[in-house]
């Protein structure tokens, strides 16, 4: 199969963009598609876009990746994005900062107690951005307001990938 890249369509800029309301307002605006089994998403800025253009052989990745885009059980299209996106989003709702101890132990992969949050804005969306109190993305989180002990699940973080098994 071979790979398309292009830059991401008016309907995929509204799945990103929707995507990223949901946490805050999208700080970026160019999007460019690598297309595969998936379509794949990065973040890119206009000269490197202007660069990849003039380029004989085609690229398979360029700029950041920030997520993908699917179609979900329900036959919808989907944006998934991962931990980078939210650097690209200004995050003002559907976050938690942690405190220190737990924000080390939220990256070794454990869920989060209710006492180990410092504070937390929910609304709407069951998933959360984690931060430490520096303002650093830690991972992906879904609440569960009704449990203390694990208020927090961890859907992923920025261990995961140390972690991961060969």
């Amino acid at each position: 199969m071979e790979l398309r890249y292009r830059r991401a369509s008016s309907w995929e800029f509204d799945l990103i963009m929707k995507e990223a309301e949901k946490f805050g307002e999208l700080k970026h605006e160019f999007f460019g598609i690598v297309e595969g089994k998936f379509r794949d998403v990065y973040a890119v800025n206009g000269e490197v876009w202007r660069r990849i253009e003039s380029l004989k052989i085609k690229p398979y990745a360029f700029g950041t990746f920030v997520g993908t885009i699917k179609v979900d059980r329900n036959l919808v299209e989907k944006f998934y994005p991962n931990i980078e996106f939210f650097y690209f989003v200004d995050i003002k709702q559907n976050f938690a900062i942690l405190k220190p101890k737990t924000a080390f132990l939220f990256t070794t992969g454990k869920d989060v107690p209710k006492n180990g949050v410092k504070e937390y804005s929910w609304k709407g969306s069951k998933k959360l951005v984690i931060l430490n109190e520096e303002g650093i993305i830690l991972g992906l989180g879904l609440i569960n307001p009704k449990s203390n002990g694990k208020f927090i699940k961890n859907i992923t973080d920025i261990g995961e990938f140390i972690r991961r098994h060969k």
